[in-house]
C-alpha cells in the first residue's frame, strides 16, 4: 500500500516538473528574477555598501579591497538568496495554479489517488525546482566572490547551504499554503508582485533592519523571515570578519560591522543567537507543515463529502 502511493507520488512529482519546465519562459523568469537582483546590486548598490563598511574603520585605516569587495559582495548574494527563496517559490509553483485553472485538478480527484498524495507531489515539486533555482544563483554568486575575493571556509559554505534549504523549505511552505486558495492566474500574478515587492524590505534584505526606527525593528524582529535572512549573513559574511580581525580591525569596529549589516539582530534590545535564529525559523516551518497538512485534511473530507452526496443521489 505504501509503495504504491510512493509511486504515484513519484509520477505526480516527475508531472508536475515536467510540467514546470515545459514552460521555458516560465523557468526563464524564474531564474531572471534572482540574477536581475545579483547584477543591480553588484553593479549599482556594491559602492554604497564599500562606503558603508568603510565606515567602520579609522580614517587612516588601510585595508585590502579583496575583501572589501568580498564582503560587500557576501551581503549582497545573502540578500539574493533569502529573499528569492521565498519570492520564487511562489512563481515556481505556477502548476498548482495551472491545475485549477485548466480543471486538471479534477481528473486527479476522480483517478485513484489519495488528496494528500495530490498535494505532497506539489510540495516536492515546489521544493525541487525552488532548489534548482536558488543554487544556481548561489553558483554564479561564488563564481563572483571568486573573482574579487574569497574568504569563505568550507565549514562556512556547508552552512550556507544548509541555509538555503531553511530558507528553500520556508519559501516552499509559504507558497503552498497561499496558493491553494488561489484559482486564476490574475490572482496568482498578484501575490507573487506583493511578494517579490515586500519581502525584501520587511526582512531586511534589501535594507539592513537597524537602519529602522526602534519600533519597526523590534515588530520585523517578530517575523521569521528576518532570521532567514541574519542565518545566511551570520554564514556568507563569517570568513571575511574574520579575515579583517587577522589585518587588524578593532573588536569594536567588527561589532559595528554585525549591528550595522544585520548580522546581530536584537529585539526590544536583545541580541537574537545564531542558534535561535535557527529555531525561530524551523519552528515556523513545523508550524507551517501543520497548518498546510491540517488543510489538506478538511479539503480531503470535503471531496469525500462532496463525492458521498453525488453518489446518494
Amino acid at each position: 500500500m505504501i509503495m504504491t502511493e510512493l509511486r504515484k507520488l513519484s509520477a505526480l512529482v516527475g508531472r508536475n516538473t515536467k510540467s514546470y519546465f515545459k514552460d521555458k519562459f516560465l523557468f526563464f523568469t524564474s531564474m531572471l528574477t534572482p540574477l536581475i537582483l545579483l547584477v543591480l546590486f553588484f553593479a549599482f548598490l556594491r559602492n554604497i555598501y564599500l562606503d558603508s563598511f568603510k565606515a567602520a574603520f579609522p580614517p587612516d585605516f588601510t585595508i585590502d579591497n579583496k575583501m572589501l569587495n568580498g564582503i560587500a559582495g557576501a551581503w549582497l548574494l545573502s540578500s539574493v538568496l533569502s529573499v528569492s527563496s521565498v519570492t520564487v517559490a511562489f512563481c515556481a509553483n505556477m502548476v498548482m495554479v495551472d491545475d485549477k485553472i485548466n480543471s486538471s485538478i479534477n481528473d486527479f480527484k476522480v483517478a485513484p489517488v489519495k488528496p494528500a498524495t495530490i498535494s505532497l507531489s506539489y510540495f516536492v515539486s515546489n521544493f525541487f525546482v525552488l532548489s534548482l533555482v536558488i543554487f544556481s544563483v548561489l553558483a554564479v554568486g561564488c563564481i563572483y566572490l571568486a573573482i574579487v575575493g574569497w574568504y569563505i571556509s568550507v565549514s562556512d559554505f556547508f552552512l550556507i547551504v544548509l541555509s538555503c534549504l531553511c530558507n528553500i523549505l520556508f519559501g516552499t511552505l509559504l507558497a503552498c499554503i497561499v496558493l491553494n486558495f488561489v484559482k486564476s492566474q490574475g490572482m496568482q500574478s498578484a501575490i507573487a508582485t506583493l511578494i517579490s515587492a515586500l519581502y525584501g524590505f520587511i526582512s531586511g534584505a534589501y535594507m539592513p533592519i537597524s537602519s529602522f526606527g526602534e519600533g519597526l525593528r523590534n515588530f520585523l524582529g517578530l517575523l521569521p523571515g528576518t532570521y532567514g535572512v541574519a542565518m545566511m549573513r551570520n554564514h556568507c559574511m563569517n570568513g571575511y570578519l574574520n579575515a579583517f580581525a587577522e589585518a587588524g580591525v578593532s573588536i569594536e569596529g567588527i561589532n559595528a560591522i554585525k549591528d550595522g549589516f544585520d548580522i546581530n539582530v536584537y529585539v526590544f534590545g536583545n541580541s537574537v543567537p545564531l542558534g535561535a535564529m535557527y529555531g525561530i525559523l524551523l519552528g515556523t516551518c513545523a508550524v507551517l507543515l501543520v497548518v498546510y497538512i491540517a488543510i489538506v485534511v478538511l479539503q480531503s473530507k470535503n471531496i469525500s463529502f462532496k463525492m458521498l452526496k453525488k453518489n446518494s443521489k
